[in-house]
């Protein structure tokens, strides 16, 4: 799953990771992924954007450590930010703008590649 709120920047890693083979579930905050979560088969990973309207990444990641059958799912943090502004619990956090061999390193790290 995909949570991010710049809708190109969206279309072009989800556009990147589906030709990778990957199948790209896509979020434009937090609060719709989480309607998502709730109504969809659970995704092996979680891309977070931190700064988005609604709900914030860290508000999400709150929410999601909060539910039992979601808080198992390894989060990503995508962002400018990064964990210096306000710590996040996250697998890994990768700064924006991140490199394609970056990106699919740390995908290849938690999920699998949809058959």
């Amino acid at each position: 799953m995909l949570i991010e709120d710049d809708a190109y920047l969206a279309h072009a890693l989800a556009e990147v990771l589906t030709m990778e083979g990957y199948r790209i579930v896509y979020a434009c905050d937090g609060m719709a992924a989480l309607a998502m979560l709730n109504e969809q088969e659970l995704p092996d990973l979680i891309l977070l954007d931190l700064m988005m309207p609604k709900m914030s990444g860290w508000e999400f990641r709150e929410a999601q450590l909060r539910n039992a059958r979601l808080a198992k799912i390894p989060v990503v943090v995508l962002s400018v930010t990064g964990e210096r502004s306000r710590p996040i619990d996250a697998a890994r956090m990768v700064r924006k703008p991140v490199t394609l061999d970056t990106l699919l390193a740390t995908v290849r790290e938690f999920a699998k590649i949809s058959e």
